[in-house]
């Protein structure tokens, strides 16, 4: 990840977003969308980096992307993701609960009263073993629904 940022470092938070080996180019129109793909294979070329074709999308007006869907001024929660969360059964361990929490946080904006979930966040803070009760019950129905 490291390598990606100093590779694009002049182009980060102007047209590029960078995770790892994913590479996001955004624009305000399809001409300055050409040039920045451009800029953004060239640079990748005199790194002898390439791209696979086959993983490439190139002016689109809607993308996912970290499991999110982008699109002009909008930022939403991409549907498989959704669903993933809403279908979650109430966690039988501390390892299903910690998994469960993983994936509410990364997702926290889209779920209205988040803070609800704080006696599912104190059950991992317990040293006396994992006890699911109706507190945990009412704290994790709401948190399943963005």
């Amino acid at each position: 990840m490291c390598m990606m940022n100093d590779i694009f470092r002049d182009f980060l938070d102007r047209f590029v977003i960078v995770f790892i080996d994913d590479i996001l180019i955004y624009s305000k129109s399809l001409d300055e969308h050409v040039h920045h793909i451009r800029q953004v294979l060239t640079r990748l070329r005199q790194h002898r980096l390439f791209v696979k074709q086959s993983k490439c999308e190139f002016a689109r007006s809607s993308i996912p992307f970290l499991g999110h869907i982008i699109s002009h001024n909008q930022l939403s929660m991409d549907p498989s993701k959704v669903k993933a969360v809403q279908d979650w059964k109430p966690p039988t361990s501390i390892k299903e609960l910690q998994a469960f929490l993983g994936l509410a946080n990364y997702y926290r904006k889209f779920i209205q009263h988040f803070a609800i979930t704080s006696p599912l966040s104190n059950l991992l803070r317990k040293t006396e073993g994992f006890h699911w009760g109706p507190d945990e019950d009412k704290a994790f129905e709401p948190s399943n629904k963005p």
